[in-house]
């Protein structure tokens, strides 16, 4: 049987605003999302029945939480799953929801309302790693408004620091919520809270290209405008949706 190639492209959130919590504790965001030209690959063999990481961290395990296994428990498959690893982990690139996405999309999944709401049950990046281009994301992810395509250049920088999520939103609540009208992110003290040592490589980001660094999501990778190639930089372009490389 033919096995499939699927490329599953890195996400942006260039703004972030938290807009609230609900009864569950999950929050409420109002985001604008791109893709970009970094991603990692999945070789898919739909005779198969294990899934293999290659590259990546040590936080990526091949298990059953693995959105990967999630993304084929939900469409009610069963697949060999090869995922090669270049999307950093928990640096706010959205990497395991786009190996997700990739899946869901193999699996030929719909992107209506109900739809969406049940990829974001995956992972909250989910519902628009399977849209892609440049959107408006709120509720709690699951609502995708997509928005004209923008080509853009930026340069990354993902320092080796661990930003987990759900503990950056824990900080934030912690924080009693504030908003961050000197950042386009609301999340930028909290991630800092978590992780302290975020602030060193956002300064020396600064320092290379005089422009004031924009926290990824919840963290930890930062981002500026333009081509800054460096040491440690990563220069990336937005992708429009359907875009595989």
């Amino acid at each position: 049987m033919t096995t499939h190639t699927l490329v599953a492209p890195a996400k942006l959130t260039l703004t972030l605003r938290c807009s609230g919590v609900r009864s569950d504790g999950l929050h409420l965001i109002d985001a604008e999302m791109v893709t970009l030209d970094l991603y990692d690959e999945l070789l898919v063999d739909p005779s198969g029945s294990a899934l293999t990481i290659e590259g990546g961290a040590a936080d990526v395990v091949a298990d059953a939480d693995n959105l990967v296994a999630r993304a084929l428990r939900l469409v009610g498959r069963r697949a060999g799953v090869h995922l090669i690893k270049r999307i950093p982990s928990q640096a706010g690139l959205g990497g395991g929801s786009a190996d997700a996405a990739a899946v869901l999309r193999w699996a030929g999944f719909g992107t209506g309302p109900a739809d969406l709401e049940a990829a974001a049950g995956i992972g909250a990046d989910v519902a628009f790693c399977l849209l892609g281009g440049r959107a408006r994301v709120t509720g709690i992810g699951e609502i995708v408004e997509p928005l004209p395509f923008q080509a853009r250049v930026l340069t990354l920088v993902t320092p080796p620091v661990a930003c987990p999520t759900p503990a950056v939103y824990r900080a934030w609540d912690a924080l009693g919520g504030p908003t961050n009208r000197d950042s386009p992110n609301d999340l930028e003290a909290a991630a800092l809270l978590v992780a302290p040592e975020l602030a060193r490589a956002r300064d020396d980001l600064h320092q290379a290209t005089g422009q004031r660094p924009t926290l990824a999501g919840s963290g930890s990778s930062w981002f500026v405008e333009g081509a800054h190639p460096g040491p440690g930089h990563l220069v990336v372009t937005t992708t429009p949706a359907g875009w595989i490389g």
